[in-house]
């Protein structure tokens, strides 16, 4: 009997040890390792769908705002700001005891008009752009100054080629725009880290575009805490080995790493990237999963996921954070990018808001590294 009772007893105390393991979370297997955040929309912030508001605050460190900062929903007029929403966001972080960090100061894409031309709709002088760019990011920064970690102060400023982006900011003030973002941002919170973020930065000729301008920047004086690689990718593209590569040179540089936008796409796609204004005709060719991904597929993708996290945990020592662009794959914008009314499958939770089974395999990946 007594036999029995202990048995009955290991048993129960094994089951509640295997429950125990199954309810662990990324948040806490990667608990000094790195952040791992999510990209937070503002019904989420709403508590609209209460279920994802849970799993936001129980699953993740930090968080980041889809698209409530960017620069047109914050001010779309010049001198009319619009905070509610903002404001909620960063709530909503400090009251689920996460790290809340922003996107973005800086952009060509999602910015107002205003920003580049005057009352007959010509180009601003120089001058008059950079006291532009100072107000809005004097006003946002300052805003929140101390209770948002880290800014991603430019985003996107090079093409795949290395080159600069012919934008309305490099037209009008050169690459000098990037310099003077970083320096108003410093000056509004100096104690705010300061990120470059762009995608496709395993591309070599934009890495080293990227890797000169941190070292433009330091020579300069300004200061800059880490590059964001946004990591839109694809089921063959980037490699690890491209991939870790770019981690190689810009850890050489001095500054910390940013897995910004994380997420991968099961789908076929007609380009490599996150360039916003592509865009391409619907076929059935080009969303072959509408009735669910077939197990061979689906163990791909799974591979290719822990493939990806493994190599940041390698560099663990450099990255900072990790963040995937949207919880779940029923709101990942790669149902509609770059193709529209596709049905895509590029995070972690399906779209009932389960956990994928590959997060356990991390989870077991991440509880190896010290």
């Amino acid at each position: 009997m007594k036999i029995k009772i202990i048995l009955s007893i290991a048993a129960l105390v094994f089951l509640a040890s295997a429950n125990s393991m199954a309810q662990k979370t990324l948040r806490e297997a990667t608990k000094g390792k790195f952040l791992f955040g999510v990209a937070v929309n503002m019904q989420q912030v709403n508590g609209v769908n209460p279920i994802e508001s849970e799993l936001i605050a129980k699953e993740f460190s930090a968080i980041v705002p889809e698209n409530v900062m960017k620069p047109q929903p914050i001010q779309p007029e010049e001198n009319k700001f619009f905070w509610d929403s903002a404001d909620k966001f960063v709530a909503f972080g400090e009251k689920n005891k996460q790290v809340v960090t922003s996107h973005c100061l800086m952009w060509h894409s999602q910015i107002g008009r205003w920003m580049f031309v005057d009352a007959e709709g010509k180009d601003v002088s120089p001058e008059v752009l950079k006291e532009r760019m100072h107000k809005h990011i004097s006003a946002v920064v300052g805003r929140y100054k101390g209770r948002i970690k880290g800014w991603d102060v430019v985003n996107e400023a090079f093409e795949d080629n290395g080159k600069y982006r012919n934008s309305k900011f490099y037209q009008i003030l050169g690459k000098d725009f990037i310099k003077y973002a970083f320096q108003f941002a410093h000056e509004a919170d100096p104690d705010a880290e300061l990120n470059y973020n762009d995608y496709n930065v395993e591309n070599p000729a934009k890495c080293d575009a990227i890797v000169a301008l941190v070292k433009e920047l330091k020579s300069a004086g300004c200061r800059i805490d880490a590059v964001g690689t946004q990591a839109h990718w694809h089921m063959k593209s980037p490699s690890l080995e491209a991939t870790e590569t770019s981690f190689k040179k810009l850890k050489a540089t001095g500054v910390h790493i940013l897995v910004t936008e994380w997420d991968i796409s099961i789908l076929p796609s007609p380009f490599e990237g996150a360039e916003i204004s592509k865009n391409f005709s619907y076929s059935k060719e080009m969303d072959p999963y509408r009735d669910g991904v077939p197990d061979s597929v689906q163990k791909k993708w799974d591979k290719r996921m822990l493939d990806m996290f493994g190599l940041f945990l390698k560099y663990n020592d450099v990255i900072d954070r990790v963040t995937l662009w949207g919880l779940s794959d029923n709101v990942s914008w790669l149902n509609n990018f770059p193709i529209r009314g596709r049905k895509d499958y590029p995070l972690l939770f399906d779209r009932n808001n389960q956990r994928k089974s590959v997060v356990e395999e991390m989870i077991k990946l991440a509880e190896k590294y010290k």
